[in-house]
């Protein structure tokens, strides 16, 4: 993070993570001037503006690795090269939801029997 001179401190670690809806969301870490631990009032404000999640959220996610929700689309299963989609549709004839629904293996075993058998 730099300051209003584009200067770097030296203070503070400073984390950013861009979310989908296009926010930024930054937080830093420094320690108190006395080194002591931050009070609840601190350790809620980090929590609500600079991380956007709750206590128990936060937990689980430190603790068991589940990390929260931010909307991003599940992960989808292992995806078919572009030209073996492409091939599919354009030389074989079949449509995006039949191909969508195919292993990368069928996908092969199809276009192979689609040249083996001239083209028909």
């Amino acid at each position: 993070m730099r300051d209003a001179r584009g200067r770097t401190g030296t203070h503070h670690a400073t984390y950013e993570l861009d979310l989908l809806d296009g926010r930024i969301l930054r937080t830093r870490i420094s320690h108190p001037v006395d080194r002591t631990d931050y009070g609840p009032s601190i350790w809620k404000h980090v929590l609500r503006d600079q991380l956007d999640v709750d206590e128990p959220t936060f937990w689980s996610c430190v603790h068991d690795g589940i990390k929260p929700d931010r909307g991003a689309p599940a992960p989808s299963k292992v995806a078919l090269p572009a030209d073996l989609v492409y091939l599919l549709i354009s030389k074989v004839g079949l449509g995006e939801s039949e191909v969508a629904a195919m292993s990368k293996t069928e996908a092969v075993a199809r276009l192979q029997s689609y040249w083996i058998e001239g083209g028909s």
